[in-house]
């Protein structure tokens, strides 16, 4: 087994032994390499079939164990800039987390971004670096239009985020 085996199969063994997101910087901190070198391991490790998220939190391995109990929706939702802490919040105050923001740009097609957002802390770290950063929320490409994968533990939590964002005004008909 070689160095970069070695070290890819502890990256996996970091990555499954926790539920949160590991960033790059740390995963190279711990394994004694560039954040470079993680980043070529973490492709490495896709083109095998490993099911590894990069969210702006870092990097996390979804496994059947970890994801196959939990309950999914996806909710159409429209809403203004300044409304998406309002929006994460409401999702993740009834019980929510919000995996992904989805939208469907007439010309690029589908894009998509992983967010793993399961606190008001989350939620208020994702809205912070948007302004940070001074970058466009993915919604801003489609008129404020987007979706959201939201999982929780049973489909009476999901009913009830459904209905606080009817309430809201935020949530559209597919």
């Amino acid at each position: 087994m070689s160095e970069g085996d070695i070290r890819r199969k502890k990256l996996l063994e970091i990555l499954h032994g926790g539920p949160l997101p590991v960033s790059g910087t740390e995963l190279a901190g711990r394994l004694g390499v560039s954040r470079q070198v993680i980043v070529q391991d973490i492709a490495l490790l896709r083109a095998t079939d490993k099911n590894i998220l990069s969210t702006n939190k870092g990097y996390i391995l979804f496994t059947e164990k970890r994801d196959g109990l939990k309950k999914r929706r996806t909710y159409k939702v429209k809403h203004k800039d300044e409304e998406i802490l309002d929006e994460l919040n409401a999702i993740v105050d009834h019980g929510g987390r919000v995996r992904d923001v989805v939208v469907e740009h007439e010309i690029y097609g589908q894009i998509a971004a992983d967010l793993i957002i399961n606190s008001r802390m989350d939620a208020e770290t994702f809205v912070k670096k948007v302004e940070e950063y001074s970058t466009s929320p993915l919604c801003r490409l489609t008129g404020g239009i987007h979706f959201h994968t939201v999982e929780a533990d049973t489909e009476e939590v999901l009913d009830r985020i459904e209905n606080e964002l009817t309430k809201r005004g935020y949530l559209l008909s597919c």
